[in-house]
């Protein structure tokens, strides 16, 4: 098993690979709080484990192996965050930073006593696919709330889990997965979007928008 290192970069460069056209070692750096040569000195040696690879045109990209053991460290991560909400009584903006602790260290039997303890969800607290046990996850792509068009109704599939202070605000306002959102109005100039979220009228940012993932419904 690789260390908890390796895993925490085969993790984000899978994730950045989900939104980000190219995966610049940049963006990794920015992700992980390193250098750019702390980047440099770990894809030489991903690319000597035969996990990671470099192109120059392409960014950074995960072999088979590699996007199994990010998948192995999510699927870990996902079902620790929600056995800490549906068990031990977290909030869904506690979640992260706690699993980010726990996700190296659980053993494959710890694993799966959580996941069948929680009857084998499918995702997170924050409407995140969980990676079944031999890899397989959900590649569904999702709208953003800001990107409705004024009169269609969606219901949230998930929401960016990076910032817990957004994901309080969020809260507040009721923009929880499975919630019911209607798009009322859309200011002009990127203005303030007027919407209704189960029945309950409320005005938000489109930036704020961008980081709720909805299906919309016909």
């Amino acid at each position: 098993m690789v260390g908890s290192s390796i895993q925490d970069y085969l993790k984000v460069i899978y994730k950045l690979s989900l939104s980000a056209q190219r995966v610049a070692p940049s963006l990794v750096a920015e992700r992980l709080a390193v250098s750019p040569a702390a980047v440099t000195k770990m894809m030489r040696r991903l690319q000597e484990l035969k996990l990671a690879g470099h192109e120059r045109n392409e960014g950074l990209t995960l072999t088979p192996a590699g996007e199994k053991i990010a998948l192995e460290i999510i699927r870990h991560h996902r079902l620790i965050e929600t056995y800490l909400k549906e068990a031990l009584g977290y909030t869904w903006d506690q979640v992260d930073a706690e699993a980010e602790k726990l996700e190296h260290v659980i053993s494959e039997e710890f694993e799966d006593k959580i996941d069948r303890f929680l009857g084998y969800p499918s995702h997170d607290p924050h409407g995140d696919p969980i990676p079944t046990k031999d890899g397989r996850i959900d590649q569904t792509r999702h709208a953003t709330l800001s990107e409705l068009e004024s009169g269609q109704s969606s219901v949230i599939c998930r929401v960016a889990d990076r910032d817990p202070a957004m994901l309080r605000y969020l809260g507040k306002l009721g923009l929880y997965p499975a919630a019911t959102v209607k798009m009322l109005d859309k200011a002009p100039y990127e203005g303030p979007l007027r919407v209704c979220v189960d029945d309950t009228e409320q005005v938000i940012g489109r930036e704020l928008a961008n980081h709720v993932f909805v299906a919309v419904v016909t």
